[in-house]
């Protein structure tokens, strides 16, 4: 297994935007989210054992998850959640380690992003390092409404559920500043990629 940062950090802290920074200086990004939408696609691997456990409510006409109702079920019944994370998790480590284990070799460590890796301790086993992709909550509020169309209670209800930002800085290595302009990002990624490359190599 490579050196795996964990990277992490609110909905709306721009995780995607350092993810595309580090996967600019040649870097492999593995990001669970994109694996757990590939499950829950149309024919995805997950959807038979979803519609078995949740219903078929909880899939679209085209047979992809609809994320909404999914949302709003789990939202309501902490029971659904856990329901639904049993039947997730395990498919999103295989994949994740899958790719992990496949990164090319130029690829000197690797990069874990998982929006929920504070809430999921589990994940701290399987990374070296946590960079947290910090912002204040009502920027975060601000650019998931502008990006999502999702109304302020919503966003809150969201916030409500994942880790506070005192929380995520509290498991930090690294904190990665996000809440100005995207200008002030690569400076810190190519900071940071060099601190990676010095600790990959120590530890490879």
């Amino acid at each position: 297994m490579p050196y795996v940062v964990g990277l992490t950090g609110g909905i709306g802290s721009g995780k995607s935007a350092v993810a595309d920074l580090f996967a600019q200086r040649g870097i492999t990004v593995v990001d669970t989210d994109a694996i757990a939408h590939a499950l829950t696609a149309p024919g995805g691997a997950a959807m038979p054992a979803l519609r078995a456990e949740f219903g078929d409510t909880v899939a679209n006409a085209d047979g992809a998850l609809d994320r909404a109702a999914m949302r709003a079920m789990v939202f309501a019944d902490p029971a659904a959640r856990k329901r639904l994370e049993a039947i997730l998790h395990p498919l999103i480590r295989a994949e994740s380690e899958r790719q992990l284990l496949q990164r090319p070799a130029e690829s000197a460590y690797a990069i874990l992003m998982v929006p929920l890796l504070v809430e999921s301790g589990d994940y701290r086993k399987r990374v070296n390092r946590i960079a947290v992709v910090d912002c204040a909550e009502n920027t975060q509020i601000e650019r998931v409404m502008s990006r999502n169309g999702l109304a302020r209670s919503e966003i809150e209800r969201i916030l409500a559920a994942q880790a506070t930002r005192a929380e995520r800085l509290a498991a930090a290595d690294d904190v990665i500043d996000n809440d100005g302009a995207l200008a002030a990002l690569p400076p810190q990624i190519e900071r940071l990629h060099g601190r990676y490359l010095e600790l990959s190599h120590y530890v490879s």
